[in-house]
């Protein structure tokens, strides 16, 4: 019977000597406290199993820095102390709390100290579900409280990876059939192993600390930019370590996408939860994570296509504007349209002088009719004084009249110079210097261009090399079809006696025919 955590520390002086059996019995029975706590605990050993199973409420529940946990179990009619001792409880997988309905398996005793008896529970299940399962339910409310599954957290996956760490254990079948479907489908993806336990002790604890260091040593190993976490399917139990906190929060805190793969497709795990992405099965996830290499080269062909058809396009219209441009009457003919200018300059300027005149010889005409009316009326001197303002009239007359065509023609030499200004002689070297500009950078664009997709074939031509047959052929293997016809030869149901086939091997081929199909001797 292990001591209460509020026993205070041994002392020797209070250890007293066992009672001398050869005494005096006790005064009319009656018994210490001592002994009527070791008959009932006695008693207790002599008519209890040494394991009950014990159904009830957990209340007043108490886990204590030593790591033993207290609690009490009570129904409608009783209560039950019960401790579990530190080795027992480090093997729970849930966490109990008051409230939960329990089955408790253990044995019971008295502790003499406080005269009570108490059962020791060696085992504690859940009543109605099982440990896991309530396990798995704690852990993903606490971690969702936490926000580690929010949709916030998740990564989108990279749609062209070149690396892939794959997580789980080198020898089940998942990492075969991953491997092969990113083969199939993506096969110029580097897929990298990182083996790793998928069940057991310990395995929770591997798993997230691979996960952690591919993600501080991505860099050093080029680079990874997607990782996938799982294994094949099982029981709960063998799935468990992908239920643990800490693979959760690895997955949580990884800087790379992380697909989770585990078990089958109605499994669901808490790695699923905390994962960006979760794939049904891990074949499911190796499909997930890389396109189907066909797809991609259509979808490059295509856009390849609509680029020159755009580049085209836009060549066209281009050129279709510059010689519209250059077509205009003002680039064909300028010389043209600037004697229409000068004519019109022209024009104005006589009309002009024809006003100017005319004016003059409307006020000659008035100062004639004046002159005669003045001279019947008016005597010499009025005459003379007349006159004398006729001629100052006439050469003010005169003077207006320079000034106002002096106006007019710097006017006409003004409007000259903004038509040299704007002479279409400066907009067609402007234009022409533009063409030449243009026709620099479409040679220079057309060259890029050329270059680039030269070096694009020059990249598809070494892959189709490095993917041909002849390759093989090279390492000493040979190719055998009939000849008639040209099928390959797969097995010798397709061969008789007398049939002629054709060999082809690195340096050519040869034709030969088939001797004995049923000799078993390979050399005579």
């Amino acid at each position: 019977m292990s001591p209460s955590p509020f026993r205070k520390p041994f002392d020797p002086k209070l250890v007293k000597a066992p009672p001398q059996r050869a005494s005096a019995p006790t005064v009319g029975g009656v018994l210490t406290v001592s002994e009527l706590t070791a008959m009932v605990k006695r008693a207790i050993e002599a008519g209890v199993p040494s394991t009950v199973y014990v159904v009830g409420e957990i209340s007043n529940f108490k886990r204590h820095g030593s790591g033993h946990i207290y609690f009490t179990l009570k129904d409608r009619a009783a209560e039950l102390s019960c401790v579990m001792w530190r080795s027992a409880a480090a093997k729970l997988k849930f966490e109990p709390n008051d409230g939960l309905q329990v089955v408790a398996a253990g044995g019971v005793d008295v502790f003499e100290r406080t005269g009570r008896y108490q059962l020791h529970v060696r085992r504690l299940e859940p009543r109605g579900v099982g440990a896991l399962e309530l396990a798995f339910r704690q852990l993903r409310e606490r971690l969702a409280n936490e926000g580690l599954f929010d949709d916030r957290h998740k990564r989108p996956l990279p749609a062209y990876p070149r690396r892939i760490v794959l997580v789980t254990s080198p020898t089940g079948a998942a990492i075969r059939d991953m491997l092969q479907t990113l083969q199939r489908r993506f096969p110029c993806v580097d897929a990298c192993v990182y083996p790793v336990a998928v069940q057991g002790p310990g395995a929770a604890a591997e798993i997230a600390r691979a996960v952690t260091r591919v993600n501080d040593h991505a860099e050093a190993i080029g680079g990874v930019d997607l990782m996938i976490v799982g294994r094949g399917g099982g029981s709960l139990e063998d799935l468990w370590a992908f239920n643990e906190e800490a693979v959760a929060r690895a997955i949580h805190r990884s800087r790379i996408p992380v697909i989770s793969a585990v078990g089958h497709e109605v499994d669901v795990t808490i790695s699923d939860l905390a994962a960006d992405v979760r794939a049904a099965t891990p074949t499911a996830a190796a499909e997930l994570a890389v396109p189907m290499l066909a797809d991609v080269l259509v979808t490059l062909d295509r856009h390849h296509a609509g680029l020159t058809r755009a580049s085209q396009q836009q060549l066209e219209l281009a050129r279709a504007r510059v010689g519209g441009v250059v077509g205009r009457r003002t680039f064909v003919e300028p010389v043209t349209v600037v004697r229409r200018r000068e004519q019109r300059v022209d024009y104005i300027a006589n009309r002009l002088l024809r006003s100017c005149v005319r004016m003059l010889h409307e006020r000659r005409a008035r100062i004639d009719a004046l002159e005669a009316v003045v001279g019947k009326i008016s005597p010499h001197a009025y005459w003379s004084g007349a006159s004398i303002r006729l001629r100052d009239l006439e050469y003010r007359l005169r003077w207006a009249a320079a000034r106002r065509l002096a106006g007019r023609r710097g006017a006409l030499a003004l409007q000259e110079r903004r038509l040299d200004r704007v002479s279409p002689r400066r907009a067609i070297a402007g234009l022409r210097d533009r063409l030449v500009y243009l026709d620099r950078r479409m040679a220079a664009g057309e060259r890029h261009r050329l270059n680039t997709d030269t070096d694009r074939i020059s990249a598809l031509d070494a892959l189709l090399n490095a993917l041909s047959y002849k390759r093989v052929l090279n390492r000493g293997y040979s190719i055998t079809r009939l000849k008639k016809g040209r099928r390959l030869v797969r097995r010798t149901g397709q061969l008789r006696d007398r049939t002629r086939v054709v060999t082809e091997v690195a340096e050519g081929e040869f034709e030969s025919e088939v001797v004995n199909l049923h000799q078993l001797e390979l050399f005579e």
